[in-house]
């Protein structure tokens, strides 16, 4: 019966968010509470279990979302991701345009959310489709496919950050093995595909055309590329500096905090502030403003994140783990398969990426210890789960079709099988690197 209440709880989970068109946040909290009574729990454990469970994970997260987006921000409004995509466009030219758009999805989809990259970048790829005279499905597809391989696997974004989170993993290892697995699924879903979607016919809407900045107000392309990567170097940097260190050096202590990605963000933020903001003339009260801007623009996100948090206690607190634990085992399927393909029923049943993620954590972090899985490779096969078969329920395929301004066949034809080879080739990766890993 355990099991049954945990598939209907997913199920009135879905249909809230999908039919009743309740907001996800919401869901999560009726879910939640639907889950305490089906599970058993006391009625006075049930709220506080939610407190707590939303308190943990936003415990965890708050600082690395709420600065992540604040740099994003400022990375978007300074004119440092339009100096990257044109360097990168300077550098490869028109023969290997789409290498160049794949690129410039890798290193700007890094600090920026998905939605902000997608409407900073997808005007830029107009343009250079403008320019070339080539279709703008064939440009912008390799774009896409990179700002959703940074999305659903790199930290900070808000899924694979809170993944981290919840299984105890590593962020700076999770970043590491997540680079690795990013790059094949890029260049697959990317330059290797466009060139097959170069007959679909794309007329973008002139709204949606991008407004470059003048040349003499953009910073450096070394001051963009530096800024914008600032958080991925420091976290590498500090895992590997903590790997190589023994536990009892004095010195483990102060690299222990360094390493602390709450700490790294806020270090790149302070960075990019003086960079990208004072160094270049803008006022304190500018800068404020644009970081204003950016808590408001994820503040929504951070609430479906808490609201997981409490469906995941909710399972923990009433036991449920060590059913669902007796019944996975029997299971004759590798974990990191198995996470994937629960993950990827979610995401094609309610849409949303993070939804899926974290629903996926809520159900299998109590798990973590009896799986005899890396909790790092854990996080990026959930994350690969959460892009397949994007369709009619996934904002991102609307966006896509409104501003190429497609038909829904060709939409289907070209966004929809791009995040389904991204998911696919993802796995792959993952359970190569898996296996990798185990050699070694």
């Amino acid at each position: 019966m355990t099991l049954l209440f945990v598939l209907l709880t997913i199920a009135l989970l879905v249909i809230l968010i999908v039919w009743a068109k309740l907001n996800p946040f919401l869901s999560f909290l009726i879910s939640a509470i639907a889950a305490g009574f089906l599970l058993g729990l006391p009625a006075d454990q049930v709220a506080s279990s939610i407190q707590k469970g939303m308190g943990a994970l936003l415990g965890d997260l708050v600082i690395v979302i709420v600065t992540g987006a604040m740099l994003g921000k400022l990375v978007a409004e300074s004119g440092a991701a339009q100096r990257i995509a044109g360097f990168l466009m300077g550098v490869f030219g028109e023969k290997y345009i789409t290498w160049a758009m794949a690129l410039t999805g890798l290193v700007v989809g890094i600090p920026l959310f998905y939605n902000v990259g997608f409407v900073l970048l997808v005007p830029l790829a107009f343009t250079l489709s403008y320019q070339y005279k080539l279709p703008a499905v064939y440009v912008g597809i390799p774009l896409l496919a990179a700002l959703s391989v940074t999305h659903g696997f790199l930290p900070p974004h808000p899924s694979p950050a809170a993944l981290v989170g919840q299984f105890g993993a590593n962020m700076g290892l999770t970043l590491l093995y997540g680079g690795i697995v990013a790059i094949p699924t890029i260049i697959l879903a990317g330059p290797l595909l466009a060139p097959f979607l170069k007959g679909i016919s794309s007329q973008p809407l002139k709204t949606f055309q991008a407004e470059p900045k003048p040349e003499s107000e953009l910073p450096s392309i070394g001051n963009s590329v530096f800024t914008a990567l600032l958080p991925v170097v420091l976290l590498v940097a500090t895992t590997v500096l903590s790997l190589s260190v023994s536990p009892d050096n004095p010195q483990r202590p102060l690299l222990n905090f360094l390493a602390n990605p709450s700490v790294v963000m806020l270090v790149s933020v302070a960075y990019a502030t003086y960079s990208l903001g004072l160094r270049r003339k803008q006022t304190m009260a500018q800068l404020m403003d644009i970081y204003t801007v950016a808590t408001k623009d994820i503040s929504m996100i951070l609430l479906i994140v808490a609201g997981a948090g409490a469906l995941k206690q909710i399972f923990t607190d009433s036991g449920v783990s060590l059913a669902l634990a007796e019944g996975i085992q029997s299971w004759d399927m590798h974990p990191l398969i198995l996470a994937w393909l629960i993950t990827a029923v979610i995401r094609i049943a309610v849409g949303s990426a993070t939804v899926a993620g974290l629903t996926t954590a809520g159900i299998l972090a109590p798990l973590v210890p009896t799986l005899d899985v890396d909790p790092n490779l854990l996080v990026l096969s959930i994350g690969a789960g959460s892009l397949v078969f994007s369709h009619f329920n996934d904002g991102g395929f609307w966006m896509c079709k409104e501003y190429f301004n497609l038909s829904i066949k060709d939409t289907l034809k070209s966004w929809t099988l791009m995040e389904t080879i991204v998911a696919v080739a993802g796995l792959g990766g993952v359970l190569l690197l898996d296996l990798l890993l185990k050699v070694l």
